[in-house]
């Protein structure tokens, strides 16, 4: 290609100092961005993704450094350039959407100040900018705009947050974007919606995209080519059909293999893992970087390091193997988990949890919002049920309200094993609390970063089970052990384990009450494939083996196919469609749940007609009337119901046999429409 790269990557190496001494991250990477193409880069966590993000900004923390070779903006080595030749280029050519929105944004400033701040510093007036700030949350399908940009980052969801960092970033229409896990908190419409608009931006105005994401589904759709990194190195690059439908490096081969793709359910299928774990910071190697997870490795893997060798074209492999690639033998791991149920009496789909017209309203900005409305639920003893539908549906606070963590209004009734409970957790025994737990989206945030792993886990174990001290820490030992937390791990904080040890750790906390009912809010969102396929194993070999239930939320439709038992669909505090996994993923749906499943990129390249939501999700506090989805509805027009949907709000109602929708079309119109 005779045009020049937007961004180019020579022999790139960069090293972290840690205690006075350099630690390689990124070892002789080289890659190219040409104008108006996406380039992915996929890998564990720990692999270099973000610090090769980090480097094309010339923005790596204080003790980073690139030790060797060049980064290349539009022919421009900017390793050479002044910080204020590369403060304009982050200004006006150079855009980032940070894998964190809740460390992107000021807490001290309003979302509008922010937004608007990247329209003034281009040379627009204060007055312009924020009218420019309201269009670009509502590009980002933000509901109610102006109330947003009143708001303050710890306001909004994780979800709202990252659409106004998408927001923020696409402002300046910028030649490079880089993008770092940019929709992990976003559910699958507006991830959608929010891709779109980059494909808009690509072809519009030639930016080139580096994606760096997870989400293996996504990076097919999203990207012309794509590079795997493990421990620094690239070990296999090419175009993204080619490398997606021919992997030819075992690592790749192994992080295809744990995607719980459609069709896989935990009741026959168990996800493959890749065993072990990547290598520490700064891990010197005489041979090939993947050789000590390698099934496949043979001697001279061991020993010396592989060179790039060509498949087809441009598809390129660092292997020896590259030809029995495809041959690598599959892994699952098995827990090997003492038993924690209290009691043993119930039997698997026993009702065990009663939700009866759950309702909540709280007051913002002055106006009443009613986020649940009257919501009814039932989960039985070893069930898994998952919660899905967009920010704001109303997912989370249902969790808090079971929970405890938030009381519902009059008349809702939340009852355990027939009893029912206090409406606020400080109301509820220390056996009730213990029943329920939940294991959050962040680890970070939910594990206390002063105490040891062993403590975390052993100060449940007390509080909950009233073991004494020493036999709350034998406990919390057997637990973080049974989680396959290396014992050498116990001592640590949480800030020295990776992502994926501390979702363990909070799981094992979670655990320690010996519960009957598990939420999981979000658990495997910011985790990368190989280690969510071991999550989702763990959860399923604890469900087994105590009957645990869980209520399980997720925007990855995958991941709840593959292990919920039933599933409800909310919208705007409702439940819109509800029943078990294979019906409402097969059909026919609810015209929400149609759009939802549209939006999910297929893993095999095929393309799945959209079905899109026109429009923005109304705000709570002002529903639209009759069926609050009809000004979105893809199915109204034309179904002979128009004026029904718009004037009368529908009843949930059992259309199949175990099978309910809040629908006014009939169920066989709908088979029809959708056919």
């Amino acid at each position: 290609m005779s045009e020049t790269p937007t961004l180019e990557l020579r022999n790139l190496e960069v090293a972290y100092t840690v205690r006075g001494i350099d630690r390689q991250v990124l070892r002789d990477v080289s890659f190219s961005i040409a104008p108006g193409e996406a380039y992915g880069l996929v890998g564990e966590s720990g692999c270099g993704k973000s610090t090769a993000a980090f480097a094309a900004m010339r923005y790596l923390p204080r003790n980073g450094k690139i030790t060797g070779g060049s980064i290349l903006f539009e022919g421009n080595n900017i390793v050479d350039m002044s910080d204020g030749q590369v403060s304009d280029l982050r200004r006006s050519a150079i855009s980032m959407v940070y894998q964190n929105p809740a460390t992107a944004l000021n807490p001290t400033i309003r979302v509008g100040d922010q937004v608007a701040e990247v329209f003034q510093l281009n040379g627009v007036s204060k007055s312009d900018a924020l009218a420019m700030a309201e269009q670009a949350l509502t590009r980002v399908q933000i509901a109610d705009p102006i109330q947003v940009l009143r708001r303050y980052a710890h306001q909004l969801s994780g979800g709202m947050a990252q659409r106004v960092v998408i927001a923020m970033a696409l402002a300046s229409n910028p030649r490079l974007l880089v993008m770092d896990e940019p929709t992990t908190g976003l559910d699958a419409t507006v991830e959608a919606e929010v891709l779109d608009l980059v494909r808009e931006l690509r072809r519009d105005t030639g930016t080139a995209v580096l994606f760096i994401s997870h989400n293996l589904g996504v990076i097919r759709h999203m990207c012309d080519r794509v590079g795997v990194l493990y421990a620094g190195a690239l070990v296999e690059q090419g175009a993204t059909a080619d490398l997606f439908n021919n992997p030819s490096h075992p690592y790749t081969v192994g992080l295809l293999r744990c995607i719980p793709r459609g069709g896989l359910h935990k009741s026959t299928d168990r996800l493959d893992t890749i065993p072990g774990t990547p290598p520490a910071l700064g891990t010197k190697f005489d041979g090939c970087v993947f050789a000590a997870r390698c099934a496949l490795a043979e001697d001279k893997c061991q020993s010396s390091q592989p060179q790039m060798v060509t498949i087809k074209g441009n598809h390129v492999a660092r292997c020896f193997l590259s030809d029995k690639a495809s041959s690598l033998p599959r892994s699952a791991e098995q827990i090997e988990f003492a038993s924690q149920s209290a009691t043993t009496a119930h039997e698997v789909g026993e009702t065990l949890l009663n939700v009866s017209h759950l309702s909540k309203v709280f007051t913002q900005d002055g106006h009443q919002v009613r986020v649940i409305n009257d919501v009814s639920l039932t989960l039985g003893v070893g069930e898994t049920l998952g919660l899905v539908g967009e920010s704001g549906s109303g997912k989370t606070t249902i969790a808090k309200l079971v929970l405890g963590l938030t009381a519902p209004e009059e008349g809702g009734v939340v009852s355990l094993d027939g009893k029912g409970l206090a409406k606020t957790l400080n109301r509820r025994d220390v056996h009730d609390v213990g029943a329920m737990q939940i294991v959050f989206q962040n680890p970070d945030q939910a594990l206390n970063r002063r105490h040891s792993v062993t403590r975390i886990v052993g100060r449940a174990v007390e509080r909950l089970r009233s073991f004494s001290v020493s036999e709350s820490i034998d406990r919390a030992h057997e637990l973080l052990s049974g989680m396959r937390v290396e014992a050498t791990l116990h001592s640590a904080r949480p800030v020295q384990l990776s992502g994926g040890l501390k979702q363990r750790v909070a799981i094992s906390r979670a655990f320690a009450g010996a519960p009957q009912i598990v939420v999981c809010d979000e658990p495997t969102s910011a985790l990368d494939v190989s280690v969510q396929a071991a999550i989702l194993n763990l959860l399923v070999d604890l469900q087994k083996q105590d009957k645990t239930s869980f209520i399980f939320i997720s925007h990855d439709l995958g991941v709840v196919r593959y292990i919920s038992d039933r599933i409800a669909v909310l919208y705007l505090g409702r439940v819109v469609e509800f029943g078990s996994s294979q019906r409402v993923f097969n059909g026919p749906f609810h015209p929400y749940t149609e759009a939802l499943l549209s939006s999910v990129p297929n893993f095999d390249g095929s393309i799945r007609k959209r079905i899109p939501l026109t429009g923005v999700v109304p705000s709570p506090s002002n529903p639209p009337s009759g069926c609050v989805l009809n000004p979105r509805c893809p199915r109204k027009a034309g179904s002979g119901y128009e004026t029904l949907c718009e004037t009368e709000e529908p009843n949930l109602t059992e259309v199949e046999p175990g099978h309910f929708m809040r629908c006014h079309i009939p169920v066989a119109k709908l088979k029809q429409l959708q056919s």
